[in-house]
């Protein structure tokens, strides 16, 4: 039985549903609760929270026993647009409250005051709607920003684009020194660390696939990782990947795979280079 650990309050392993729509969605997300996850990671700008919801709904996996997250997107910092937002999110979802509410982005060239969208974030798990909080794509200025207003034991992770191909170190250390987990999105850098020299010859040993190892490697750094696939048996693959573990000279082999991948989208901040 593949035991999943829990890094802060977040099981190390979800299912992530970006990209997945419509029945695809329905499908993907029900074949994931069946193989064990219990972790789904949706957000109000994948267009899929319906699918998740209901799919979670028709399965015999009681609500406690699952951990959902979902996310504003950054066109809704204004005042009250938290609010208006989540509650859209839980309507979509058919749920009472999410385990887990992120801010999707900062606001972009800070239109909305950070501590106006950090302070109705709180309010909203104070209320109930979220059992925790946290962020996503927060710098190490938005983070130490946000930490001023809610402190940091109250921010359950920053999700940040993360793998073993793209270490993210400055603000992976800024968050660690803070108690801060990490959750990587792109943890298989959009396929490109499902394959490869160093990857495929250290599945071989583990008798794994080289997405699993990579996943193997965030998970023994620390992080939480939420692959997502349409490809049943890969849902399944990159679940099993919590039951590997690496030596010490294989994480070594991997650390030196660190490169300057990341996305970069018209809305993302000023990045971290140290």
């Amino acid at each position: 039985m593949t035991l999943i650990p829990t890094y802060g309050v977040v099981p190390a392993l979800g299912y992530g549903t970006f990209m997945r729509k419509g029945d695809e969605c329905l499908a993907c997300v029900d074949h994931a609760v069946n193989v064990g996850y219990r972790h789904f990671d949706t957000a109000a700008f994948y267009e899929n929270e319906v699918e998740v919801g209901q799919a979670l709904r028709g399965t015999s996996v009681a609500r406690e026993e699952l951990f959902v997250t979902t996310k504003v997107w950054f066109d809704h910092l204004g005042k009250g647009q938290v609010r208006a937002s989540t509650e859209a999110s839980l309507e979509r979802l058919g749920m009472d409250y999410v385990d887990l509410l992120l801010i999707h982005w900062p606001s972009p060239n800070d239109e909305v005051p950070l501590p106006q969208y950090m302070e109705e974030i709180a309010s909203l798990k104070a209320e109930g709607l979220t059992k925790n909080i946290g962020v996503s794509n927060f710098t190490k200025r938005h983070i130490d920003e946000a930490i001023a207003v809610v402190g940091a034991s109250e921010i359950a992770t920053n999700q940040c684009e993360l793998n073993v191909m793209f270490h993210n170190e400055p603000i992976v250390t800024h968050c660690q020194d803070a108690g801060i987990p990490m959750t990587a999105y792109l943890p298989l850098a959009k396929g490109a660390a499902s394959s490869g020299g160093e990857l495929e010859r250290i599945a071989k040993k583990h008798d794994a696939t080289a997405a699993q190892i990579a996943l193997s490697w965030l998970l023994g750094k620390g992080h939480i990782a939420i692959p997502s696939s349409s490809n049943l048996e890969r849902i399944e693959q990159n679940f099993r990947a919590a039951d590997i573990s690496l030596s010490p000279g294989d994480t070594m082999e991997l650390d030196a795979l660190n490169g300057d991948r990341r996305v970069q989208p018209a809305w993302a901040p000023d990045w971290d280079v140290a």
